[in-house]
């Protein structure tokens, strides 16, 4: 049965490795609101229930595992990986990403700015300064641009995992890419399932530039196939890969995939578990990034100088997590299952209306510790698990899993 966590929500998030990523570069760590830790956490054990032991993982950790590879560190209003930053409006705060390379000539016009050495900020804090948070959300929603205005929390509703199902054989096609999908992936392949990466020529997965103990952590021991989907062989070949699978995981909005060929709701029809993460649900057309939704979505540490980032982009390991589990669950009837997870709802979902002060953080000798429920508890480090298996190159096993399922091109 689910049960959505523990009720010592301070140590799991002291145990969890985002404390100690959340708050002032010079400062004490900051325990942040909400218990998306004990979310995490409860996850991880139901995931391990449902897999019959084989996947054995502590959900808490996982939310911070990315920065014990990279070595990131809490940096305040600039996010541990420094992509995204939180800056004033006229109305409040934003939270602003500049992952791309295409998005410093975006984030200048946004701001109506030319762009100067490549570097966005001064023009885009300007900007900001004198308009409010919806005007911002208006425009970034034109431009394509994960910026968004940093919200109070509010009451939200994500999909709850169903009955158990076993995974062990079943065949997992995903399209996603970066952390949420691949960790969702990364879940079911631990659990038994057989995952085929699929990417495209114009679009590989950008975490590969990432680090590479955390991508082999990932992706270790999976297939990859490469398609374009300008080439009408290559399209039938992805749809019949598709209307193959299990459980197909993609983390696009619904109108990109269309532009493959591919609606959800025909292979849901056809029997198949989709696994939909978008920014917002699949309704909206906003484009986000771990660390902006996050803060969007109103999960943020405060002190006297304003709101902080909270761990290193944790709307998606948080999704990944729960991703999995829905994709672990048993379709209602034996049918189809269309799976639409919200990045945004599943971290709403983990904060209260309003809380109080977050408790205090102590040094006690050489470590930072915290009073918890249940006692003292010590700031964990965030800690990585053991990388396996070998990462595929881009296309490596196109033509093997097209022979194997008998699909032709």
């Amino acid at each position: 049965m689910w049960t959505p966590g523990s009720a010592d929500r301070v140590r799991d998030w002291a145990e969890s490795g985002v404390v100690a990523l959340t708050g002032r570069a010079d400062g004490a760590p900051v325990v942040p609101p909400g218990h998306a830790a004990s979310r995490a956490r409860a996850l991880g054990a139901w995931i391990a229930e449902a897999s019959g032991g084989a996947v054995r993982v502590d959900g808490a950790r996982l939310l911070a595992e990315r920065a014990a590879f990279t070595g990131f560190h809490r940096a305040g209003s600039v996010s541990a990986g420094g992509a995204c930053r939180l800056l004033p409006t006229a109305d409040g705060w934003a939270a602003v990403s500049c992952a791309r390379p295409d998005d410093p000539p975006l984030l200048a016009a946004l701001a109506y700015a030319d762009l100067a050495d490549d570097d966005p900020w001064p023009a885009v804090a300007a900007w900001l300064a004198g308009h409010t948070g919806a005007e911002l959300a208006e425009r970034a929603e034109l431009l394509g641009i994960a910026a968004w205005p940093v919200t109070t929390p509010r009451a939200s509703a994500v999909p709850v995992p169903l009955a158990p199902r076993p995974v062990a054989g079943l065949l997992v096609v995903d399209f996603s890419a970066l952390w949420a999908g691949p960790l969702c992936a990364h879940l079911l392949g631990l659990a038994g399932a057989r995952i085929v990466k699929v990417e495209t020529p114009s679009r590989p997965d950008g975490a590969r530039r990432g680090h590479p103990g955390f991508y082999r952590l990932l992706h270790g021991g999976h297939s990859a196939v490469r398609f374009d989907p300008a080439v009408p062989g290559d399209r039938a070949a992805m749809h019949a890969l598709a209307g193959a699978a299990d459980i197909v995981i993609e983390a696009s909005r619904p109108r990109a995939l269309r532009g493959f060929g591919l609606e959800a709701e025909d292979f849901v029809a056809a029997g198949a578990t989709w696994i939909s993460i978008t920014a917002a649900g699949r309704a909206s057309n906003r484009i986000g990034f771990g660390d902006d939704i996050a803060a969007s979505a109103g999960l943020v540490a405060h002190d006297a100088d304003g709101p902080m980032f909270v761990g290193d982009a944790i709307a998606d390991p948080l999704t990944g997590l729960t991703a999995a589990a829905l994709a672990m669950s048993t379709p209602a009837g034996g049918a189809g299952m269309l799976w639409d997870v919200s990045m945004t709802d599943v971290v709403a979902a983990t904060l209260e209306p309003a809380e109080g002060p977050a408790p205090q953080v102590r040094r006690d000798g050489a470590r930072w510790t915290v009073e918890t429920a249940t006692g003292p508890a010590a700031i964990a480090d965030p800690r990585p698990r053991r990388p396996r298996g070998v990462v595929a190159e881009p296309g490596r096993d196109t033509e093997a899993v097209l022979a194997e399922l008998g699909i032709s091109r």
